[in-house]
């Protein structure tokens, strides 16, 4: 038999979902994607949620991860960036599991990733601390110690020279400000740097849409430490959240 969870990610843009296969790590059937309701309030996304899960057609007995933009603490959403500020504080888990009538375990969306990359990608079987940063909206950030996920590590808010890092070096500025690759490694390359100098990594990882391109901004980077593009790309959300859900159900 095999082992199945449900795995979703909310996005800015976006809330995808799927029935995950967690031992061999492949998804059952087809992601489901729905857009993400304007305003980002919680009765919506979690009216999106439910839509999302009833696609699947999943036993009910599934248990049920979802990944989310915020740091995640016993369940509580303590950030919003780029979503409603109504999120600050809020009981997320104990709300959509009212609201859905499930288990329901709520994860940060780059710890999701970065659990799912050292599982089933990038960092499998790696030992020592694996950092993996996804570029995208913002900068999302997973620390992970031999397979041990070290939770909410918002390492796109480490200030540098004078800003949050995401601030000047996410996906989204790249776009915003016309940056050429080679302009955009620049503000890369500090940023990397500086993650280096103060936790010494084994492997960096790169995650996000953007990471698709790695070639054209990876081999510009002069680190100590190797860093390599996420292999699981838009699917490693949904398949963290779902191990996640299964490893802790």
């Amino acid at each position: 038999m095999r082992a199945l969870a449900i795995g979703i990610d909310i996005g800015g843009t976006g809330i995808k979902g799927g029935l995950v296969d967690v031992i061999s790590g492949e998804l059952v059937g087809e992601r489901v994607r729905i857009a993400t309701p304007a305003g980002g309030e919680p009765e919506d996304i979690a009216r999106v949620v439910a839509d999302v899960i009833d696609e699947l057609h999943a036993p009910a007995h599934v248990p049920v991860g979802i990944c989310f933009p915020s740091s995640i603490r016993h369940g509580i959403t303590m950030l919003a960036a780029n979503i409603s500020q109504r999120w600050i504080g809020f009981e997320a888990e104990k709300f959509f599991e009212e609201q859905l009538g499930r288990n329901i375990h709520f994860v940060n969306d780059a710890d999701a990733a970065g659990y799912a990359e050292v599982v089933y990608g990038a960092a499998k079987d790696q030992e020592g601390l694996v950092i993996m940063t996804t570029l995208g909206t913002g900068i999302g950030g997973a620390m992970i110690y031999n397979g041990v996920l070290i939770p909410n590590a918002e390492l796109g808010h480490l200030e540098l020279d004078g800003f949050d890092a995401e601030k000047r070096a996410s996906g989204v500025v790249r776009e915003r400000e016309g940056l050429s690759y080679p302009e955009w490694a620049t503000r890369l390359q500090r940023y990397y740097s500086h993650l280096e100098m103060l936790f010494s990594p084994e492997l960096f990882i790169v995650g996000g849409g953007v990471s698709k391109s790695y070639e054209k901004f990876l081999p510009l980077l002069d680190l100590r430490t190797p860093i390599v593009p996420a292999q699981l790309f838009n699917k490693a959300g949904i398949m963290g959240a779902a191990r996640l859900a299964y490893d802790l159900a």
